[in-house]
């Protein structure tokens, strides 16, 4: 089977990050998410990320270089990606990437990082007003026919996110991870009660997409179905405007998100995916350092 999706995404991997930094991207999501039970397999170089407390100091004095512990985790993880779904994310971003295509592309980075360190990955989204479930696999092959079928099926209506959310807590029984990947319109849906809720049992981050600017020579408009007027676009008063309602916006759910303590980051285009999921994960992982 030809793993197209997957494939877009080593090679987006392979263009924007050396081997150095792919090991790092992998090696984030093992030092965040280890098991419960860990078991020593074996030792090896030290690379940057690794923990300092892993460190085999006497090994590292005879050998003359410095090694750390490797361990495996007894448990896997269970991932879950919850992807909004819509018209929306037909319409770009302010680097003018179609915001589907970044949600596919993000989903299926963390989904193979996942897989990779022998992981389960689950999808869920709305289509059609249907709640749309895929289980938990482990193989790349299933990730990528999740991913097909998201790009394929997901499109249809609006769906409110927080009622995927809370058919997520409320049907699936297993501890997770989850990523909620959406936009700043996601994010302001899914109610503050929720997140406290999802987080009791459950690891929460989320990804925003971020949204395009109402400026530009030509701009679509995905609810009217229209290009949108050039002397509207023109207009600096009105781009004014707009950008005090995104930052009140994006102000007032950052702070939603930090008193759930919920990392979250927001990507613009596909070269920002590797570094931004880093950040996230060591964002989240000091959260939980801190909680």
């Amino acid at each position: 089977m030809k793993l197209s999706y997957i494939n877009q995404v080593k090679a987006n991997i392979s263009i924007y990050t050396d081997k150095k930094t792919t090991n790092i991207l992998d090696g984030t999501y093992k030092s965040v998410y280890k098991g419960k039970s860990m078991n020593f397999e074996n030792l090896r170089q030290y690379v940057l990320n690794d923990e300092i407390k892993d460190i085999d100091w006497k090994s590292s004095a005879r050998s003359g270089e410095l090694l750390v512990k490797e361990f495996i985790a007894e448990k896997k993880h269970n991932i879950m990606l919850i992807m909004d779904s819509g018209p929306k994310m037909e319409a770009v971003t302010d680097t003018f990437e179609i915001k589907k295509d970044l949600a596919l592309m993000i989903g299926g980075t963390l989904g193979y990082i996942a897989i990779k360190n022998n992981d389960f990955v689950a999808m869920t989204y709305i289509n059609n007003q249907n709640i749309v479930y895929k289980p938990f696999k482990y193989t790349l092959s299933s990730l990528d026919n999740y991913l097909s079928e998201y790009d394929n099926f997901a499109n249809l209506e609006d769906g409110d996110l927080n009622i995927l959310i809370e058919s997520v807590f409320k049907n699936i029984t297993k501890k997770m991870i989850i990523f909620i990947i959406t936009d700043l319109a996601g994010i302001d849906e899914i109610k503050s009660k929720t997140l406290k809720m999802l987080k009791k049992k459950h690891d929460v981050l989320i990804i925003s997409i971020n949204d395009a600017y109402m400026h530009g020579d030509q701009l679509f408009d995905i609810s009217s179905e229209e290009y949108i007027p050039s002397f509207l676009l023109q207009n600096k008063k009105l781009w004014e405007v707009e950008k005090e309602i995104k930052k009140d916006l994006i102000t007032k759910n950052k702070r939603k998100l930090k008193s759930n303590s919920v990392a979250f980051t927001t990507i613009s285009s596909q070269k920002e995916i590797n570094t931004k999921i880093i950040q996230l994960l060591e964002e989240h992982k000091y959260a939980r350092i801190k909680n």
